[in-house]
């Protein structure tokens, strides 16, 4: 089975994977303990390797384009909507909604499956980009419907009947320049051009803007000292958020 890809290698993704990581070891333990969890918005399976060190897993993917790869990867990901899954109630321990929500009209439809298919007592695993304002092309290719406000995504697990132990932002120590970067591109009109799963029939994923070397050594140390700071507490800023939901007992 995939123990690693080229996107674990980029410092967005890596800092990403940690953040998550540390929040499930922290709100959900360590181990698989005969778990099952499941992974929405699976996609090509790309988070699955890492998602699958906390018990069996499962994927659920909308687009078929990304299912074979995934499943030549030595996963189980099946076609279906986030909004009707094909699970039943209580089936999973832990649920990773890992930017998938942002793509779905009917985000109360998500939230409320996902309440339902998880286990009382699991956890799931929340996240999304931040902001409206940071709204750019990189929004457009994904189909994204929205950006949210940490507060906001609290508001609506809440509403939704999850308990909400964390929830704050990630890429908190580089948002100055992702931020400026993003409104930068935005007022020149020079935003980068990149390939779309939803346009591209040879492209699973949406690319990640490549970084040299050099920078992508330095943001990945960047994202290592912030992830250590997530541990503790909630970041107050950032270009993307990341939650802890949990369904009552």
């Amino acid at each position: 089975m995939l123990v690693q890809i080229e996107e674990d290698k980029h410092w967005w993704f890596a800092t990403r994977t940690r953040a998550i990581l540390a929040l499930l070891d922290k709100y959900a333990g360590e181990g698989k303990n005969g778990r099952t969890v499941l992974d929405v918005g699976a996609g090509a399976g790309n988070m699955m390797h890492n998602l699958a060190q906390y018990g069996d897993i499962v994927g659920l993917e909308y687009n078929p384009k990304p299912i074979p790869i995934a499943q030549e990867r030595g996963f189980d990901v099946r076609q279906g909507s986030a909004t009707d899954m094909p699970f039943a109630d209580a089936s999973f321990d832990i649920v990773a909604l890992l930017d998938t929500v942002e793509h779905i009209a009917d985000e109360t439809a998500v939230l409320n499956e996902t309440l339902r298919v998880t286990k009382p007592g699991g956890v799931m695993i929340v996240t999304v980009p931040a902001f409206m304002w940071l709204w750019s092309n990189n929004d457009v290719i994904n189909l994204h419907e929205r950006r949210y406000k940490a507060s906001e995504l609290k508001r609506k697990l809440q509403a939704a009947g999850w308990e909400v132990p964390y929830c704050g932002y990630n890429n908190f120590l580089i948002f100055p320049l992702g931020a400026g970067m993003i409104l930068l591109r935005k007022q020149m009109d020079k935003e980068p051009d990149m390939a779309s799963p939803h346009f591209d029939d040879d492209a699973y994923q949406v690319e990640m803007e490549p970084a040299s070397p050099l920078v992508n050594t330095v943001l990945e140390k960047v994202g290592l000292v912030e992830v250590a700071m997530l541990k503790h507490f909630q970041l107050p800023i950032g270009t993307s958020v990341i939650a802890v939901a949990r369904k009552p007992q």
